[in-house]
C-alpha cells in the first residue's frame, strides 16, 4: 500500500511487491517535478480525474451483487445499502449505512436462531435433525438443539419453543438441551432459563443439560439456576439418552 487508496491500486497494479517501491514512486515523482511540470501544468482537472477513476475503476465487481444475492438475501441487503449510501451521500456515510444494516440485520437473523429436535441415528453416538435424517427419538424425551448462542433478543423464542413442545407432547417427561452450539448464555437469557426450568417443574418435567462448553459452564457454577436445575447436566448427549430412555440405544 501507499498514502492514498488510488495510489495504491496503481501501485499495485504496477506490481510492487514490497516497500521499495515507494522508493521508486518518490524518485519517480522528483524527476517528474523537476523536469515535466511544463508539459503537466496545463493538463486540465478533469483529465487528472479520469486519471484516477481508470486507476481505481480495476476495484469495482459488481459480480458481488450476484454472488451475495445467490447465497444470502441479507448480506445482498447489506451491500446494496451501504453501496447506495455511498453513491447518493458519501464514502463516511455509506460505510456507517453499511455497519448498521449489517447490525440491524445480524440481531434480526440471531434473535431466531434455528432450532432442531434431534434424535439418535442408528448403530451411532451421533444425534442429526429429525427433519433431515431417519433417526431413533422417544415420545417421553424431547432432545433439542440450539444452534445460537442465547442471549436478550433470542431467549424467548427458545421459551416459546419449548412450551410449544410440551403442549403438544402430554407424555414428556424429559427436555434436554444440546448445547453444543451455544457459546455464551447473557444473563437474560439466563433468566429465561431459570424460568423454562420453573414451567416445566410445574408441569412435571424435568429440564436437562449436555455437552455444555467450559467457559459456557464455568459461568453457570457461579449462579443459582443448576441448584435448582430439576434434571441433570450430562458430558455427552448420547450419555443423556442413554440414561433417560434406554429403549432408544
Amino acid at each position: 500500500v501507499t498514502g492514498g487508496f488510488a495510489r495504491s491500486v496503481v501501485n499495485f497494479d504496477a506490481g510492487a511487491q514490497t516497500p521499495a517501491a515507494g522508493v521508486y514512486t518518490a524518485v519517480g515523482i522528483t524527476l517528474a517535478s523537476l523536469f515535466l511540470t511544463p508539459a503537466l501544468y496545463y493538463l486540465p482537472q478533469a483529465t487528472l480525474a479520469a486519471t484516477i477513476v481508470v486507476a481505481v475503476l480495476s476495484l469495482v465487481d459488481f459480480s458481488i451483487l450476484r454472488k451475495t444475492w445467490n447465497y444470502a438475501k441479507s448480506d445482498f441487503i447489506a451491500v446494496l445499502a451501504t453501496l447506495v449510501a455511498t453513491l447518493t451521500v458519501g464514502v463516511e456515510t455509506g460505510l456507517v449505512v453499511g455497519v448498521a444494516v449489517s447490525l440491524a440485520l445480524y440481531l434480526y437473523r440471531t434473535s431466531r436462531p434455528h432450532m432442531a429436535e434431534v434424535g439418535l441415528v442408528a448403530g451411532t453416538e451421533h444425534f442429526r435433525n429429525v427433519q433431515r435424517h431417519t433417526v431413533l427419538v422417544s415420545p417421553r424425551v424431547l432432545s433439542l438443539r440450539v444452534d445460537e448462542s442465547l442471549y436478550f433478543a433470542n431467549s424467548r423464542a427458545l421459551e416459546d419453543r419449548i412450551n410449544n413442545a410440551v403442549a403438544s407432547r402430554p407424555g414428556l417427561e424429559h427436555v434436554v438441551l444440546q448445547c453444543s452450539a451455544i457459546n455464551d448464555i447473557d444473563a437474560s437469557a439466563l433468566e429465561s432459563l431459570e424460568a423454562i426450568g420453573l414451567r416445566l417443574r410445574g408441569a412435571g418435567v424435568r429440564l436437562h443439560l449436555s455437552e455444555v462448553k467450559g467457559p459456557v459452564m464455568d459461568r453457570l457454577k457461579g449462579t443459582e439456576f443448576l441448584h435448582g436445575l430439576s434434571g441433570q447436566v450430562f458430558l455427552t448427549h448420547y450419555q443423556a439418552i442413554h440414561e433417560l430412555s434406554p429403549e432408544v440405544v
